[in-house]
């Protein structure tokens, strides 16, 4: 699965996910591969890691995608055993589109918590129908898509690893008001923050 030492980057020359190297990682549950891809799983309407350990579902029943926002964007769920908004920074992107890979950097600075998209294009150099031509190709969402899974990926790991109070945990990940960051968490993982707080202090998934 490696490459003079790297991850063979699972991409055809169109930005198009490469089906058999994402099978035979996922196959293998191969750690090299966490973060790169995702798997959505249709019979469960959830999206897991590669390297999860739930039991394998018919191939027919997956598929796999690029990126957690995706995955969303589809309607997939994130897996509450492998915890998508764990998995290391080896994002989708490197390797295939160099604005999308910056564009996606800012976007996890948290650019959109404050910006428009128009005013992410400006930045990036780009109109706002070409950039978000250049993301659905490289990324199969949206940079507004792209914002929001990663709001809400930034809330799930506070909540689970940290004793920071809810109310702190909705304005550090970006959410202009507790009431919507409690329904879209709730939405995002059938569970509510305080739930999904006190199942973490608990030690279960």
């Amino acid at each position: 699965m490696l490459h003079n030492g790297l991850v063979s980057i699972p991409f055809d020359k169109d930005g198009a996910l490469l089906q058999d190297v994402c099978e035979e990682a996922w196959r293998g549950r191969d750690p090299d591969y966490d973060g790169v891809f995702f798997i959505c799983v249709r019979t469960t309407k959830v999206y897991c890691r590669p390297i999860c350990r739930v039991k394998f579902p018919h191939r027919k029943n997956i598929e796999f995608v690029p990126t957690a926002a995706a995955a969303e964007r589809l309607g997939f769920r994130p897996c509450l055993r492998c915890r998508p908004e764990s998995a290391p920074g080896s994002p989708a992107w490197k390797g295939t589109g160099a604005v999308v890979g910056r564009g996606i950097k800012i976007i996890e600075d948290g650019y959109l918590d404050t910006h428009s998209t128009e005013e992410l294009a400006t930045r990036l150099g780009l109109s706002v129908r070409h950039m978000n031509r250049l993301f659905r190709q490289h990324a199969a969402a949206t940079p507004y898509q792209i914002g929001i899974t990663w709001r809400r990926q930034q809330a799930k790991r506070l909540i689970s690893d940290t004793e920071l109070p809810l109310t702190k945990v909705a304005h550090a990940a970006g959410f202009k008001s507790v009431r919507r960051f409690n329904e879209v968490i709730a939405e995002s993982y059938g569970r509510t923050p305080t739930q999904i707080r006190r199942k973490a202090t608990a030690g279960v998934s």
